[in-house]
């Protein structure tokens, strides 16, 4: 007979059983909030809870399907298929009889591909089943239309620190948490602090920390409980995405301090730093452009030192590199003309090049006028000034307006200067396209 008892983990024996017990999330489950409001009419809705780890998306699916006495049938999107939705269909079948609504819970609900979600539509929309979906991943892109479309999305909150605080203080009263275990104030803050919102993660630490320490939580025993990396975001995911657009739009203001933050966060959490010298280098042409010239070959040369250099050491030319594109002068002048260039084209995808420009290299199309006119800008500057560029249909029209700052005040003078001797030659009688 073995003398082992199984134990279930902290996190999972201090699991929530009511929405008072339920730390965080109140503009959900507060009075007069969306959940709450649920439980005391006593009739769900589908939905689908989208927050990071941690945050109690198990947990409100489980306090909901008890508050309405449902059944609560728990699946994970990434082991069940169809097969495993239809006998959840057939049992669900089965409970209608017995007076018995059912709640079908569907972890990471984003990993179901379109035919899975789609052969759930029919049971939810018919109520037979009530569906509580739950991930991390944006449901706009991950979760089909038309299921979307007959579930409510409800975004939870990564816990703050207080939050967290008030959780591990809970592990250490409760009698089914550590109540015999002493722990130091500054140890729960770090554990609140590393644990990044994440209240699974924290009483992870905690439950390990108090076996390393002996029964004490000291700051040593916190430190060596949540190990020395921490994954900081799913290279994939929503948090990626965020931190990633934090850094271009910090570049974007200027704010160097900020930029090199999101860039050592990223470095730290495993993105590859590659990745990063490449949307350095998208963040010198859209943001710095004409304003900076030399952005664009910093950035490029930080790639390039990276690549010679590797890691630790090439990340060092990606802080420099992203620190010059911070401080630099700004300009999307290129960004916006360029943009209104693509817009021109789909409007005017097959407009005509004036004959003048067009090549003329076989006998016939010289015949045809191609080429016939054309003033060479270094022989005849006026008469190159006189004559259109730009399609018949298009020719009203200015993509390029510069007003960014730095050296592209130049650029904005010369290119007023262009214009000028552009209308003033334009106004004059053109060149004889015979000559």
């Amino acid at each position: 007979m073995s003398l082992f008892t199984p134990r279930a983990p902290l996190a999972e024996r201090l699991r929530p059983r009511t929405l008072d017990e339920v730390v965080g999330q109140e503009h959900l489950t507060g009075p007069g909030k969306p959940l709450r409001v649920m439980l005391e009419n006593g009739r769900l809705a589908s939905m689908i809870f989208w927050g990071p780890p941690g945050t109690g998306k198990t947990t409100l699916a489980r306090i909901l399907a008890n508050g309405v006495d449902a059944r609560f049938v728990a699946m994970s999107a990434v082991s069940a298929g169809v097969k495993e939705v239809r006998e959840a269909v057939k049992q669900a079948q089965e409970a209608v009889s017995a007076g018995r609504p059912t709640v079908l819970f569907l972890d990471e609900v984003h990993r179901f591909n379109k035919a899975q979600q789609d052969a759930l539509l029919p049971h939810v929309e018919s109520g037979l089943l009530t569906l509580i979906g739950a991930t991390t991943e944006n449901p706009s892109f991950e979760v089909n239309p038309a299921l979307r479309s007959r579930a409510r999305v409800y975004v939870l909150k990564a816990l703050g620190e207080d939050d967290l605080m008030r959780v591990l203080e809970r592990a250490l009263i409760s009698s089914e948490g550590l109540p015999e275990a002493e722990a130091e104030e500054e140890a729960l803050r770090l554990i609140a602090a590393a644990a990044m919102g994440d209240a699974r993660r924290a009483l992870n630490a905690l439950e390990l920390a108090a076996e390393l320490g002996g029964g004490r939580v000291t700051l040593d025993a916190a430190r060596e409980a949540l190990g020395a990396g921490q994954p900081v975001f799913d290279k994939g995911g929503e948090a990626f995405y965020d931190l990633i657009s934090a850094l271009h739009k910090s570049v974007r203001g200027s704010h160097v301090d900020a930029a090199l933050y999101y860039l050592a966060r990223m470095l730290a959490g495993g993105v590859d730093p590659l990745y990063v010298g490449r949307r350095l280098v998208r963040m010198a042409s859209e943001d710095v452009g004409l304003a900076d010239p030399g952005a664009l070959r910093q950035a490029l040369a930080a790639v390039e030192a990276y690549q010679l250099l590797g890691s630790p050491e090439g990340e060092l030319a990606l802080a420099q590199a992203t620190v010059y594109l911070a401080l630099a002068p700004k300009s999307n002048s290129v960004y916006r003309a360029f943009a209104a260039a693509r817009r021109a084209v789909e409007t005017h995808p097959d407009a005509e090049v004036p004959l003048h420009l067009r090549n003329a290299p076989t006998k016939l199309m010289k015949e045809l006028g191609y080429s016939r006119g054309y003033a060479y800008y270094h022989d005849d500057p006026e008469g190159s000034f006189a004559q259109a560029y730009l399609p018949e249909p298009l020719e009203p029209m200015r993509f390029f307006d510069p007003r960014g700052e730095g050296w592209e005040r130049k650029v904005a003078e010369r290119y007023r200067e262009l214009r000028q001797r552009f209308s003033a030659a334009r106004r004059k009688e053109p060149p004889d396209p015979a000559r």
